[in-house]
């Protein structure tokens, strides 16, 4: 008889990598309610109502309403046509024998199918479903093993492979525990809890008890959001106590929430004079070595406090805080040296060490990226209105502080520590806001470089590794992209776009390339370059699909291949504007058309009209209606204006569409043929100074 019960699936393991945990948790529950739903033990609602458990030392999920077993299912199969199925004497032929004995019985056991298109030999089965317990084991092997877990390991004598070794199995349906094994475990209704405050094996009684044991007897808050925020509440609570607030930190969160089966948070301090040391290298220090929490006031200034989240509830706190409170400030000191060291130096006087810096085998050091950027940022100064002398002192001090104590030691921290070293040095403030800025956007949806000089250094950088790269024949392949030129393609894109610089990409490109001209084994040729703009260009259908814009709209404009991104945003907006007007559907039809008509003719088709073979009323009108917008739609297009061309485009919908019910165009009569084809030709190259409309669905 089938059950129904909740479905509960725990593996328990050594502690799993925190930063990973949570991606883990999701595809191993995504993974398991595939596996459900493929095999009808539940449905999609139910799945919905799945809940997922993480923390350091297991997975687990809770399934409500999972089936016992499979529904039993009839099945029917056809076989051949009774017509077919017997000879004249009404004997078997060769086909009825072979139907009946596919399905392991006589012909006279089969049964006969009658329909409104004849009468066919069939065979009926009632099919019984299979259990849970057949079907669980290969679900939930199938799971582990599309685990996104880059590197497995073995434990023991084993062959079992998991990201950590694996200690015990659960695989309860109800109070029923589920004969399966997993990672050479064999399944029970025992699990453990907090690895210092419950030593003592635990035993649950029914799969809807697991959070409740867990957390009544174990010490564990098995849900992953649930532990996450008990932490937010818990340091939004100790950060106002001392007057200030927690700067938000979504990954260091998820970190610490990975780390710990029961948060207990403690507040700390350190010595206020490590406060003249630049507060992001402290937030550094408390961040990444000790995953502790900083605090800001109101001005997000750092306050001399943190805040750790302990695994424990200690019963002598103090000589927690104290114990983490002398590891932060042994760090603390650390970090001060590093700074006061790093100030005895200028960052002028630390640019020739960049040549013991290597940047690429066949590129050079970053000194020779350093005077590539130099030569890039005077020539692309004038074109973003740049102050020449501004830039050129950013570009020839941008890359400085990577030999500095500070950024060998945090690397992230790049350019900030450069901004830093420029105003101690009384360079001109600019000068250290785009020794900074030129490494923004530094990922998705991140601010952009703020002023034309930094806007210049930032293009000149993101240029020169894309042509270097490139030429030296390491191109992204896959999901392979060590040197992150996508990203770097893309900020390229939302400089030129969002801060309205109209510059030729191909032009940007070439004068990369003439950097390069000195080095040997390096292909910098036409091909090369044209592979790079393609590239960038290739970023722009990612961009605007997150901007909502259908990629038909935006192929439509890619198959002009604007070479100004500042012009292809244009023209994508404009489309896109056009492809919702009444009239689009009927014009984008009529291109698609034109289209086909056009790519058949195999001479060319000269571009004049005469006037006196148009001796149709609907052709006529047709060109009436392009010659009176030409001119117009003409300026717009070439001031940028595309919605307002397109707009006067969309006036040619009624005489195109008559002219298309009315004329024949490929006439016996050649000389009106082709001069039917010029017409039509030249409404088609006015919407390609925009876009391929015929690419687009309305």
């Amino acid at each position: 008889m089938m059950t129904q019960e909740t479905l509960l699936i725990e593996l328990g393991t050594e502690e799993l990598p925190p930063k990973s945990l949570k991606k883990l948790s999701l595809a191993f529950s995504n993974e398991i309610l595939q596996g459900l739903v493929s095999a009808e033990l539940v449905n999609n609602k139910t799945a919905e109502q799945a809940v997922s458990f993480a923390t350091p030392r297991r997975l687990a999920i809770s399934v409500p309403s999972t089936k016992s077993s499979q529904a039993d299912q009839k099945i029917e199969r056809r076989g051949p046509a009774v017509q077919a199925a017997f000879d004249e004497q009404g004997k078997p032929t060769p086909a009825a024998l072979g139907f009946a004995k596919s399905c392991g019985v006589e012909v006279d056991q089969l049964q006969r199918l009658k329909t409104d298109k004849g009468e066919w030999l069939s065979y009926q089965v009632n099919e019984t479903g299979k259990t849970i317990a057949d079907l669980l084991p290969d679900i939930i092997s199938q799971t582990i093993k599309r685990l996104p877990i880059a590197k497995r390991m073995r434990w023991g004598a084993g062959n079992a492979e998991f990201v950590r070794p694996a200690h015990w199995f659960i695989v309860m349906h109800g109070d029923q525990v589920l004969d399966t094994t997993i990672l050479d475990i064999a399944a029970s209704n025992t699990s453990k809890g907090h690895r210092f405050h419950s030593s003592a094996a635990l035993t649950i009684p029914h799969a809807d008890k697991y959070q409740s044991v867990l957390e009544e007897q174990g010490h564990v808050v098995a849900g992953f959001a649930d532990r996450q925020i008990m932490i937010e509440q818990q340091i939004e609570k100790l950060a106002k106590s001392v007057g200030g607030k927690i700067e938000e930190d979504k990954t260091l969160l998820e970190e610490v929430t990975g780390l710990v089966e029961y948060p207990t948070a403690v507040l700390g301090s350190f010595d206020t004079k490590f406060l003249d040391v630049p507060q992001e290298c402290l937030i550094s220090s408390m961040r990444d070595h000790q995953k502790y929490f900083h605090i800001v006031d109101g001005k997000g200034k750092l306050l001399p406090n943190f805040i750790t989240i302990s695994n424990i509830e200690s019963k002598e706190p103090q000589r927690v805080i104290a114990g983490n409170e002398r590891v932060l400030n042994a760090r603390l000191s650390d970090a001060q040296f590093f700074w006061q060291t790093d100030l005895k130096a200028t960052l002028e006087s630390r640019v020739e060490k960049l040549d013991n810096v290597l940047f690429h085998a066949k590129l050079g050091s970053v000194l020779d990226k350093t005077k590539r950027l130099r030569s890039l940022t005077n020539k692309f100064s004038s074109k973003l209105n740049a102050d020449k002398k501004i830039a050129d002192r950013a570009a020839e001090l941008a890359k400085a502080d990577l030999v500095t104590n500070m950024v060998g030691e945090f690397d992230y921290l790049q350019g900030v520590m450069g901004r830093y070293y420029a105003n101690n040095d009384n360079e001109d403030t600019l000068v250290g806001d785009c020794i900074e800025q030129h490494y923004w956007p530094k990922f998705a949806g991140d601010q952009l470089p703020e002023s034309g000089e930094a806007q210049t250094v930032a293009l000149a950088d993101k240029i020169d590794s894309l042509v270097g790269i490139f030429a030296s024949g390491e191109t992204p392949t896959g999901d392979k992209d060590p040197y992150a030129l996508r990203r770097a393609a893309l900020s390229i894109l939302r400089i030129l776009i969002e801060k309205q610089h109209d510059l030729n990409l191909r032009d940007l490109i070439s004068d990369s390339a003439d950097t390069y001209s000195d080095l040997q084994n390096l292909k910098v040729d036409t091909e090369t370059q044209e592979q790079i703009v393609e590239f960038v260009r290739g970023r722009l259908t990612a961009h605007y699909q997150n901007q909502g814009i259908p990629t038909t709209t935006i192929n439509a404009v890619m198959a002009c291949k604007p070479d100004s991104p500042l012009d292809f945003d244009a023209r994508v907006k404009a489309v896109n504007i056009f492809s919702k007007l009444d009239d689009a559907e009927n014009l984008v039809a009529a291109n698609k058309r034109i289209g086909n008509i056009l790519k058949k003719q195999t001479a060319e088709i000269k571009s004049d009209i005469n006037e006196d073979l148009l001796n149709e009323a609907a052709e006529q009108k047709l060109f009436e209606t392009l010659t009176t917008i030409e001119a117009d739609c003409i300026k717009a297009f070439n001031s940028g204006n595309y919605t307002k061309g397109l707009e006067k485009l969309a006036s040619l919908r009624i005489p195109v569409d008559n002219f298309f019910d009315s004329v024949m165009v490929m006439s016996d009569d050649f000389s009106i043929q082709k001069n039917r084809l010029a017409l039509l030709q030249k409404m088609q190259q006015l919407f390609l100074r925009v876009a391929d409309i015929s690419l687009i669905q309305t």
